[in-house]
């Protein structure tokens, strides 16, 4: 058995009826802003520089004493040495 209407009204026909309102397009919305306080600045960069140094290896000063005075002398500068600084200058860049 087939049941086409129900007590004489169609549904369909009811909703197919309706007729959409174009009220969101008369809605016209100013452009998203946004404010960042001086304050949120300030930590956004102090993070930023808290990362660099966290990614930066650490310089030890001994070390760094210790190949000034190297350089300052002239017998140490000689083409081994310059030829063995490069070197590991490459193989650290992976060259």
């Amino acid at each position: 058995m087939m049941i086409d209407k129900i007590s004489g009204i169609t549904p369909l026909n009811n909703v197919q009826s309706t007729k959409r309102t174009h009220a969101a397009e008369s809605l016209r919305s100013a452009p998203d802003e946004i404010s960042v306080s001086d304050e949120a600045k300030k930590l956004a960069d102090a993070y930023y520089l808290d990362s660099v140094a966290k990614d930066t290896p650490d310089v030890r000063a001994e070390l760094v004493e210790q190949v000034k005075l190297k350089i300052q002398d002239p017998n140490y500068l000689s083409p081994a040495t310059i030829a063995a600084t490069a070197d590991k200058i490459l193989s650290a860049y992976g060259l």
